[in-house]
């Protein structure tokens, strides 16, 4: 789940005043400061509007410093108005910014339009200020191999991770301890006050699922509803739960490379899964030696890949590029999709950043690098394709100073009925965690989309899933006891066919979701 850094919002400031909201169940908000809201809108969400809010740096001293939260919403239309709902797109480190205009678009009409659906900037990220940047340029290709096969590839690697680690702390000392998701959470609920609504409804995927919990645990009196979808393990934030994604990752790399052998009369790679597996590994050899156009090389083609995991209608477009490179010796297409697909995560500078900070303060990581080593090597045995570039990934951990915490208990008897929305075979945030915050959150239904890998399933085009959605936000309805595990089941969204013709990115409302989607967890 990384992030999407958006820059959406004119000028704005937070003026005094007072505004009263009153939600569908009647209670009257107490008067609360005044956004200026200001429009922002563009060509997709014309009707989205920008403001900013300004919270304490540390909540413990709400007199002290002062930051700014860039927030952006679609106002209400209907004379029904069930309060504000918030919405994020995970990460940590997603811009939130846009996907407010997305859901307000994608969800019902009627639904939509009883809310005013406001989306955020968490602290550090986009438009918000300060903005993190640690390491301009950090995942600059070309990479040193992410696969440590000498000491010196090891070396490399643990080079660039202290030195993030470093410049993190040489440029953003003053804000960094602050940069984690207690703090986030507490701008929420700072957000629902100067909004002026008494209970919050939210709306979150991937690492928002984790803030969404985390609210609910430190302000349950203040949920009104609340949809969580690809739910991050609460229990193995966040060393645990990336070794549970190098499996699930690797099964999701399995799946495609099965996608590409069924479509062998298109691609020409082969109608043995294992053997379209192979020539994949053949390919990020070669390219380990020989980057293509001198910057796509083994860590850069594992970075384009690892959105496939993500999102299956990616497939046909790796496949291509795959196949342009196997087959003739092409590199454009490869090139082509890692700037559209894998470049800097698709996140850049900020959202690691923040990605960064936020997973590094939140909890305990080990200490010891021989622990990561050993570890990874033996995730990399039966799950390579991951393995590695993920722990590289998160390595500024095992060097960030600072408190060791151990994660937070959601688990939570005091809330509404929460509906939860789980993929079984998602890679970023697997199903087993989905499981568990259903078993955490007492009262909650949990809708699962049986077969389906997706990482963030509904708003994608699933009208099973989306069904679901829309009558809990409109009422409140949810479904209960389908199976012994699940209130719902619904079947996946159909596998991506190969292109009729060329393409340079897709471009479905599932693509567009995605795109706005952060990526880590």
């Amino acid at each position: 789940m990384r992030r999407r850094a958006a820059v959406l919002c004119a000028a704005a400031a937070v003026m005094a005043g007072s505004v009263t909201a009153v939600p569908a169940h009647g209670t009257p908000a107490a008067p609360a400061a005044r956004l200026a809201w200001k429009t922002c809108g563009s060509s997709d969400y014309p009707t989205l509007q920008c403001a900013f809010l300004k919270v304490p740096l540390d909540h413990a001293n709400p007199q002290g410093r002062q930051i700014t939260l860039a927030l952006s919403r679609v106002p209400h239309t209907a004379r029904t108005f069930q309060g504000p709902l918030l919405v994020n797109p995970g990460g940590p480190g997603g811009s939130g910014l846009r996907l407010a205009g997305f859901v307000a678009s994608a969800l019902p009409r009627n639904v939509a339009a009883q809310y005013d659906v406001v989306g955020f900037d968490p602290r550090g990220v986009g438009s918000s200020s300060p903005a993190l940047d640690c390491s301009p340029g950090h995942a600059k290709p070309v990479r040193p191999d992410s696969l440590p096969t000498t000491p010196a590839l090891e070396e490399a690697n643990l080079a660039r991770a202290k030195a993030f680690t470093a410049a993190c702390f040489r440029r953003h000392a003053d804000v960094l301890p602050y940069i984690d998701t207690v703090s986030a959470v507490r701008d929420m609920d700072a957000i629902r006050a100067a909004l002026g609504a008494p209970k919050l409804n939210y709306f979150g995927y991937s690492y928002g699922t984790y803030l969404g919990a985390v609210y609910a645990k430190l302000f349950p009196a203040r949920v009104r509803r609340l949809v969580l979808d690809s739910i991050v393990d609460p229990t193995g934030v966040w060393y645990r739960d990336n070794i549970g994604q190098d499996y699930a990752f690797d099964d999701r790399h399995r799946a495609l490379m099965a996608w590409i052998a069924r479509y062998d009369a298109t691609y020409h790679l082969g109608t043995d899964p294992a053997a379209v597996e192979a020539r994949w590994y053949a390919m990020r050899a070669a390219l380990a030696k020989k980057p293509a156009d001198g910057r796509i090389g083994a860590a850069e083609l594992e970075d384009t890949f690892v959105p496939g995991g993500y999102y299956d209608g990616y497939w046909p477009y790796l496949a291509e590029a795959f196949a342009a490179y196997v087959r003739e010796g092409e590199t454009g297409p490869l090139v082509e999709a890692y700037e559209n697909l894998g470049a800097v995560d698709h996140t850049g500078d900020n959202g690691y950043s923040v990605y960064a900070a936020v997973q590094c303060r939140d909890t305990s990581w080990p200490a010891s690098w021989n622990r990561w080593r050993a570890d990874t090597w033996q995730v990399y045995d039966k799950a390579p394709f991951f393995a590695w570039n993920n722990t590289w990934y998160n390595a500024p951990c095992a060097f960030w100073p600072g408190a060791r915490r151990a994660p937070l208990n959601v688990a939570n008897a005091e809330l509404p009925p929460a509906l939860l929305f789980q993929a079984t075979e998602d890679a970023a945030t697997p199903y087993p965690g989905g499981v568990r915050v259903h078993q955490l959150l007492a009262r909650s239904s949990l809708v699962v989309e049986q077969g389906g890998g997706n990482h963030g399933i509904t708003l994608g085009g699933n009208r099973c899933l989306d069904r679901y959605l829309g009558d809990y936000l409109a009422d409140g309805r949810v479904p209960r006891r389908a199976t012994d595990v699940a209130d719902a089941v619904c079947a996946k969204s159909a596998d991506p066919k190969p292109l009729k013709g060329r393409a340079a990115s897709p471009s479905s409302q599932g693509s567009t979701l995605h795109r706005l989607l952060g990526t880590r967890p």
